[in-house]
């Protein structure tokens, strides 16, 4: 790989120091030095400004090799894993090197033959790089941080291709979803605001038995389900969801288990962090994961809300028509 250069790239010389990304780029072209006019095919084009996205810069090693900075979770600089961004201005069979420079993480399963996802408009199922072109190696150029690199070429100008740490599943991604649920107006499946987030976005409850088990008098143990407490672990979304699907569906054990349980879901713990690109914090730079024992309304309001619910369940169950033990939990 190329030797990299020490001076800030041309365009967007406001990047240059890695401890002060504090955003994430937005239509960032990378020109040649001095290079002036407008971007031509070729000229890289990158962008991390939209739902769950993650880049906070990029700096040009040479004609084919790229050096890409993940943006820390929001408020707190530890945690570098998440990434999502947007490549376009693109050039017929052009070959490029990224290297992902900062991740804060030694372990990683990019070690064990994982690989980046990438789609593009023409192609918009995601899909993984082969795990020949992908390197997870310590790199003495960048503070001994490990890096990331993979080998990618370009094969259609007009697509915009999209990279990704994993499979993303955004927080409107998951909204849509409930709301098409509600529609088939299940009598069996409930869904309701447990609370907001610091940026007001909504802690969704689901209740999924059958209607009998909420009747006064009723008593029935509980499974209480929570997902997404850290933003950038998507798996637990898409499992969240395939547990949701088969427990509202007509599979005679997903009956018997209505019949017999009551299910709590609380599918996304951290929603501004979802939204945010963040990897494991919240909007205020809590790993919400370590602050159950006291939440706070304000600082951790999804926390607090999901607690007081279980702990009121476990004291009052007669009002909650439920057993008082909650016997399950999935993070």
């Amino acid at each position: 790989m190329a030797e990299r250069s020490q001076t800030a790239p041309e365009a967007g010389s406001d990047m240059g120091n890695e401890d002060a990304i504090g955003g994430n780029v937005s239509k960032y072209a990378v020109l040649p030095s001095g290079y002036c006019g407008q971007p031509k095919k070729g000229h890289l084009i990158f962008d991390a400004c939209f739902e769950s996205g993650n880049l906070g810069r990029v700096d040009q090693v040479s004609e084919f090799e790229y050096d890409l900075f993940i943006r820390p979770d929001t408020c707190n600089p530890r945690f570098r894993v998440w990434f999502n961004f947007t490549v376009e201005n693109v050039k017929e069979s052009q070959r490029v090197i990224f290297n992902i420079v900062n991740f804060s993480k030694t372990k990683s399963l990019y070690r064990d033959g994982m690989a980046p996802m990438v789609k593009s408009t023409s192609r918009p199922k995601w899909q993984r790089l082969p795990p020949k072109n992908v390197y997870y190696y310590r790199c003495p150029d960048h503070r001994k941080n490990y890096v990331m690199s993979f080998a990618f070429c370009f094969d259609r100008e007009e697509d915009i291709y999209q990279f990704a740490y994993c499979y993303p599943y955004t927080y409107t991604r998951f909204q849509h979803y409930l709301d098409s649920l509600q529609k088939r107006n299940m009598d069996y499946f409930f869904r309701e605001q447990l609370g907001q987030s610091v940026q007001q976005r909504h802690l969704d409850l689901l209740t999924i038995t059958s209607p009998d088990n909420l009747r006064e008098g009723a008593e029935k143990k509980v499974v209480f389900i929570t997902g997404r407490v850290h933003p950038g672990e998507t798996p637990s979304s898409f499992v969240c969801q395939g547990i949701i699907d088969f427990l509202i569906s007509q599979h005679p054990i997903a009956r018997v288990l209505r019949e017999h349980l009551v299910f709590k879901i609380a599918p996304m713990l951290n929603p501004d962090g979802v939204y945010l690109g963040n990897y494991r914090c919240s909007l205020m730079g809590f790993d919400l994961n370590r602050h159950w024992l006291d939440p706070s309304p304000w600082a951790h309001p999804t926390l607090h809300g999901v607690k007081q619910l279980i702990i009121q369940m476990y004291n009052d169950p007669v009002s909650n028509q439920t057993h008082s033990t909650p016997v399950g939990f999935m993070a």
